[in-house]
């Protein structure tokens, strides 16, 4: 099994409503975001897949919510814009953007808040 990981960055704010505590407030975060996808087979040039083609795709992802209030884009204006979800979104974003591409598949996304605290999202 092979697999490729490409990491971005994007600024984004949120609010956890209904949160008791700091994180009910509006605040932001310069978030990091890991995909990573596998495959069992390589390519004519050896490759899994291009990274190239990847980071093209989780550029796509990005604008959709970078330098964005959360909460008031979908899916976030009705669901909680937690790492968690956050990773989940993704995962399914890059898994409908490959789903045209035998042989590769979305293994997880892992989204950081801050260099500490950190989310991963993964279908078993």
């Amino acid at each position: 099994m092979f697999k490729i990981t490409v990491q971005k960055n994007f600024s984004a704010s949120h609010i956890i409503r209904g949160y008791p505590g700091e994180c009910g407030r509006l605040h932001g975060h310069n978030w990091k975001v890991k995909v990573v996808v596998k495959t069992e087979k390589l390519d004519r040039y050896g490759m899994a897949i291009d990274f190239k083609e990847i980071s093209e795709i989780l550029n796509d992802i990005i604008e959709k919510v970078d330098h964005y209030h959360l909460n008031d884009i979908p899916p976030f204006d009705k669901e909680q814009p937690t790492a968690e979800n956050i990773a989940k979104f993704f995962y399914d974003e890059v898994k409908q953007r490959l789903s045209g591409r035998e042989g590769v598949e979305i293994d997880f996304v892992e989204i950081w808040e801050t260099e500490k605290y950190s989310a991963i999202y993964q279908e078993l």
